[in-house]
């Protein structure tokens, strides 16, 4: 993939809260910018507009924050539900009800992998090892 090299204009208090943001993360400018308008690409604008206002904030969360994001877990309770779910469809059909329950929980279960795949990527982007995160079985 190449890189286009551009010249931003930005004024005073706009360069000053992202080199503060930059600062605070112990990161370059540019790195900031970089992360920020990748962020409001395209790849977040194809998703639902609140998943997509999630995406756009990580860049903005310090490391910590990100952290716990990234080894965030759908509840037990749910997980469990969803399970006994799949179960259910793969022996019998499912009513009406139990199919928007399902419907709820697979959009609840994809939108914490998207979040923790994404803080992952922005950890390891800033530098981290992010090894623990991979689920060995």
């Amino acid at each position: 993939m190449s890189a286009h090299a551009i010249t931003l204009h930005l004024e005073a208090p706009l360069y000053d809260y992202f080199r503060q943001r930059a600062e605070n993360k112990h990161r370059t400018l540019e790195a900031e910018l970089l992360e920020t308008v990748e962020a409001a690409g395209p790849k977040a604008q194809a998703l639902p507009t609140a998943l997509a206002r999630a995406v756009a904030e990580l860049p903005g969360l310090d490391d910590q924050a990100l952290w716990r994001v990234a080894r965030d877990h759908l509840p037990r309770q749910a997980a469990a539900e969803l399970e006994a779910l799949n179960l259910k469809q793969q022996r019998e059909a499912l009513n009406t009800g139990e199919e928007e329950a399902l419907d709820r929980l697979i959009e609840a279960y994809e939108r914490f992998l998207l979040l923790r795949a994404e803080a992952a990527s922005l950890l390891h982007r800033r530098g981290h090892d992010v090894s623990e995160l991979i689920d060995p079985g």
